[in-house]
């Protein structure tokens, strides 16, 4: 109930997030269709789902045709019959239909669909993170615009300040001192201001390797849904549905008929055999022979393994060892989604205070500049603690800027801890949803030994623009 409750608490925030193409919704949509982590996970994906036909491919009889012309070269002694020496024209056909195989073909399979379920787990985990670095691009995009403007806006008012006490200065009302300290804060916003932007390209260009294009004018976020009230609930919630805990269970669940599957090698084979010959003589003496023939024989036959120089033991060990692991990363990736849950309900909470806090502060800096200015004016406040009142403003608002951020992407990282960051959750309207079904039904039960996909074209976008592109190469995404 609490997972269907946030999600729709989120898709209706998403929704109503206003309608422009630099919405967080629409650099969301664009980062699934054209991310190509994402898109690269999905082909991993499909590779997995080949392994369930490559598994019952094992229990499926094979036919087999040879094919051949012989002609003898010389015959003499007891060799030499006096009969055709060819040319001779051989053929057959045999079939073989595995009936018991010691469990090993059952077993793979079984793993093998495991696997197919780790690997959708690992699929809703990479879709998870790379919006969660989605939506941290672009918060850190807004933070960054926000702060390059706040800094400008600081060097202007610095600029103005400057002007005033160099005019008051020549009529004598400052001192040199107080004109140099307005010149050496203004070079030290001048500074600053260079810095933020550096900070910003660096974020507009972090956002066109996620999202996959150029940010313009960024609308802010809409608001996240309600968490849970506690970080135990939270805990709760991220154990039972996130997907990295889910792929790691699957993977030890494989690594446990993988074990079945080896000492299956160890148990008895039967199969059932039929074969078809075919021989000719084209030319020459026979003897009175049938120049062609044929025979046909069935049976079943069975394979016992006495001793095998101690390979299936060394390959059970070997199999049990790697369940071990799987099962040891099982409780480590358990430990992470713990960490990794709590640590952002933290985060999320302390920068909801930090929010609050720093509106505070900029209220009360906003307060105490109007009146350091006022009493400047009357001569009971100096040049610097203008300046200073100045600054502390200027700091207030950056680190609001900053929380707010912080906030949002610890919030969404929450949200990804309980498995609740997916493209199903979001309810995004970009086209339809990636069905990792449709692959798996598709492939998993082929017999045709001549079925194959084409080519594949990249779906991820490329980000090169044609200014940036090298003469003569063509860009990775054609």
């Amino acid at each position: 109930m609490t997972r269907h409750f946030l999600i729709a608490s989120l898709v209706a925030a998403l929704a109503a997030s206003t309608a422009s193409a630099d919405t967080l919704r629409e650099a969301l949509v664009s980062t699934y269709q054209a991310n190509p982590t994402l898109t690269g996970q999905r082909e991993s994906l499909k590779a997995t789902d080949a392994g369930v036909a490559i598994a019952r491919s094992g229990g499926r009889p094979t036919v087999t045709g040879t094919i051949g012309v012989t002609r003898d070269l010389g015959r003499s002694g007891r060799f030499d019959t006096g009969l055709s020496k060819g040319p001779f024209v051989v053929g057959g056909i045999d079939v073989n239909m595995p009936l018991f195989q010691g469990g090993t073909v059952r077993n793979g399979i079984e793993a093998a669909k495991s696997r197919v379920e780790a690997g959708r787990a690992n699929l809703r985990a990479v879709e998870g993170d790379v919006f969660t670095e989605a939506v941290s691009a672009y918060m850190d995009v807004i933070r960054a615009r926000a702060t390059s403007e706040l800094n400008g806006n600081n060097v202007k008012v610095l600029e103005t300040n400057l002007q005033a006490t160099k005019d008051r200065f020549e009529i004598g009302d400052v001192t040199r001192t107080d004109v140099a300290q307005s010149e050496a804060r203004l070079s030290l916003a001048r500074s600053r201001l260079l810095a933020a932007q550096g900070a910003q390209v660096t974020a507009e260009e972090n956002y066109r390797r996620v999202i996959g294009k150029n940010p313009a004018q960024l609308q802010p976020p809409p608001p996240l849904p309600p968490f849970p009230a506690t970080p135990d609930e939270a805990v709760r919630i991220a154990l039972a549905n996130n997907p990295d805990l889910i792929a790691a269970s699957k993977q030890a669940e494989a690594a446990g008929h993988d074990v079945n599957a080896v000492r299956g090698t160890r148990l008895p084979t039967v199969s059932a055999i039929g074969s078809f010959d075919y021989a000719s003589t084209t030319s020459g003496n026979t003897g009175g022979i049938d120049r062609s023939g044929t025979a046909t024989s069935v049976g079943v036959q069975g394979r016992i393994p006495f001793y095998q120089g101690g390979l299936p033991g060394a390959r059970i060990r070997q199999s049990q060892a790697l369940e071990g692991q799987a099962l040891e990363a099982r409780i480590a990736s358990e430990r992470s989604v713990v960490a990794q849950t709590r640590s952002a309900f933290a985060q999320y909470k302390s920068a909801l205070d930090g929010i609050q806090s720093n509106e505070v502060a900029v209220k009360a800096n906003e307060l105490a500049l109007e009146g350091v200015r006022a009493e400047n004016s009357v001569g009971t406040r100096t040049i610097l603690d203008v300046l200073d009142a100045e600054q502390e403003l200027l700091n207030s608002q950056v680190l609001l800027v900053t929380a707010r951020r912080d906030a949002y992407v610890a919030g969404f990282q929450l949200l990804n801890a309980m498995g609740q960051a997916e493209a199903d959750d979001l309810g995004l309207d970009g086209g339809p949803l990636y069905d990792p079904l449709g692959n798996y039904r598709r492939v998993a039960g082929d017999w045709n030994d001549w079925s194959n996909d084409p080519r594949h074209n990249p779906v991820a976008t490329s980000t090169v623009t044609p200014q940036e592109q090298p003469q003569g190469v063509t860009p990775a995404s054609q």
